[in-house]
């Protein structure tokens, strides 16, 4: 199994990322797939859900209304757009099938 994270960065805040996370080695289709992070000095904390057919997702309260998980079944890739960024959100994103196996994750950092 295999979870390939991509697309972190440097931002300013109030920009815009879109990560990215290609799964293999497992039947993608039939996970929900979560996007978590973790900040220095923090536990890691779950940002977004998505059901396996994508209809579903939930999202942590600080993120709502700001963040977006998505993902293509016939890609094996679950998204995350992530607008209006803050530097409350800087952290290490990883994605996740359900806790099962991780990333090796991504930077994101929001900073003027």
């Amino acid at each position: 199994v295999q979870l390939v994270e991509s697309g972190g960065g440097l931002v300013q805040p109030g920009g815009s990322l879109r990560l990215s996370c290609v799964a293999s080695g497992f039947t993608f289709r039939l996970y929900h797939m979560n996007w978590y992070r973790q900040a220095p000095g923090k536990e890691r904390e779950v940002v977004a859900t998505i059901s396996p057919s994508g209809i579903t997702t939930s999202y942590r309260e600080s993120v709502k209304g700001r963040f977006t998980i998505s993902r293509d079944n016939a890609q094996n890739t679950v998204y995350l757009q992530m607008n209006s960024l803050k530097p409350e959100d800087t952290a290490v994103y990883y994605c996740s099938d359900s806790g099962r196996h991780w990333g090796q994750g991504t930077q994101v950092t929001v900073s003027s």
